[in-house]
C-alpha cells in the first residue's frame, strides 16, 4: 500500500491541494488569465480600434477616454464606433458628438449601428466619415423630451405637504409636487424647442441635409435601416464585416490589427453603466430619447 501511495503521489498530491484550496486556485487562475490575455494582446500593436457605445447615454467618461486615447495614439490609423443605444441625456450626447468630430479630423471614423441608433446616440454619430447600419437596426427618433412625475395625489394620501420660499417666478418650474402651470409649461417648451433646433442644426450640417426639411428626417420619426438611408441619415445598409472593410480602406492599413478589450474590464464597465443608468432613469431631466 505504501508503495502504491508513493507511486501515485505526483497525481494525488495536486488533487488534494486543489480540493483544500479551491478558492485560492480559482482566484489565481482568473488573475493568470487576465494578465496572460493582456500580454498576448500587446504583442502586436493594434492599428484599428473598435469602441462600443452601448446602452442609455448618461455617463460617458469611459467612452470619451477611449476616443481620446485612440486620437492621441499614432499607431491607431482608424476607429470604429459600434452603436447600440436608445439615446439618453442631451449634454453627454453632444459631448460624444464633438469628441468624434475632433477624432475625425485626425483619423477616419466609421460608425456601425448594430442594433438601435436613436436620438442621442444618433446625435453622437453624425460627424463620422461614414455611418453604416445593420439591415435589422432601427435609426432616428431625432427629438427631445422632458418628463416629470406629479406626485401631489400620493403626497395628499400619505399626509405630506411642501413649503417653499423662492425668488424668481420660474424657480419651481418642473417641480413634481404639483401640476405644472401654463407659465411653467411655456418655459419648458422654450427649452425643448431650442434644444431641438440645436439638434437638427447639427444633423443637417453634418449630414448635408436641409434644415427646413427636418420634418422628413427628424420630428422623432423612427426608421428602419433602409428608410434611414433613403432620408439621408445613414450612408449604407450592411453588416459588420462591410463596416470593418470600409474602415480598413479609409485607414489605408496593409495589415489590420484590431484592439482586443479586456473581458473583465468590459464586464465591469457594463455592470457599472447599467447600474448608473437604472438609477438615473428614476430622476427628471432633459433627454434626447
Amino acid at each position: 500500500m505504501n508503495f502504491l501511495r508513493i507511486l501515485f503521489l505526483p497525481i494525488t498530491a495536486p488533487i488534494k491541494f486543489i480540493q483544500e484550496h479551491f478558492k485560492t486556485v480559482f482566484f489565481l487562475t482568473i488573475v493568470f488569465y487576465i494578465f496572460s490575455s493582456s500580454e498576448t494582446t500587446n504583442i502586436q500593436k493594434a492599428n484599428l480600434h473598435k469602441i462600443d457605445l452601448v446602452g442609455p447615454i448618461m455617463m460617458v467618461d469611459d467612452v470619451l477616454e477611449k476616443i481620446q486615447k485612440a486620437k492621441n495614439d499614432p499607431a491607431v490609423k482608424g476607429v470604429m464606433i459600434n452603436v447600440n443605444s436608445p439615446g439618453g441625456a442631451v449634454a453627454p450626447s453632444v459631448e460624444l458628438a464633438y469628441a468624434i468630430k475632433e477624432l475625425k479630423e485626425v483619423k477616419p471614423v466609421v460608425v456601425y449601428a448594430s442594433g438601435v441608433m436613436a436620438s442621442g446616440s444618433y446625435y453622437a454619430s453624425i460627424w463620422a466619415n461614414k455611418i453604416i447600419a445593420n439591415p435589422g437596426s432601427m435609426v432616428g427618433s431625432i427629438g427631445v423630451i422632458m418628463q416629470g412625475a406629479n406626485v401631489s395625489e400620493l403626497m395628499q394620501k400619505i399626509g405630506i405637504k411642501t413649503q417653499t420660499v423662492k425668488v424668481g417666478e420660474y424657480k419651481e418650474t418642473g417641480t413634481p409636487t404639483r401640476a405644472w402651470s401654463d407659465l411653467e409649461k411655456a418655459e419648458l417648451d422654450k427649452v425643448i424647442k431650442d434644444t431641438y433646433d440645436i439638434f437638427i442644426s447639427d444633423v443637417s450640417s453634418a449630414r448635408g441635409l436641409k434644415k427646413e426639411d427636418h420634418k422628413i428626417y427628424a420630428n422623432a420619426h423612427i426608421f428602419t435601416a433602409r428608410q434611414a438611408k433613403e432620408v439621408g441619415l445613414v450612408d449604407e445598409v450592411a453588416t459588420l464585416s462591410k463596416a470593418k472593410a470600409d474602415l480598413i480602406n479609409l485607414s489605408k492599413v496593409a495589415k489590420p490589427i484590431w484592439n482586443k478589450e479586456d473581458k473583465f474590464e468590459k464586464f465591469m464597465d457594463k455592470l457599472v453603466s447599467q447600474t448608473i443608468s437604472k438609477i438615473d432613469m428614476h430622476f427628471n431631466g432633459l433627454k434626447a430619447y
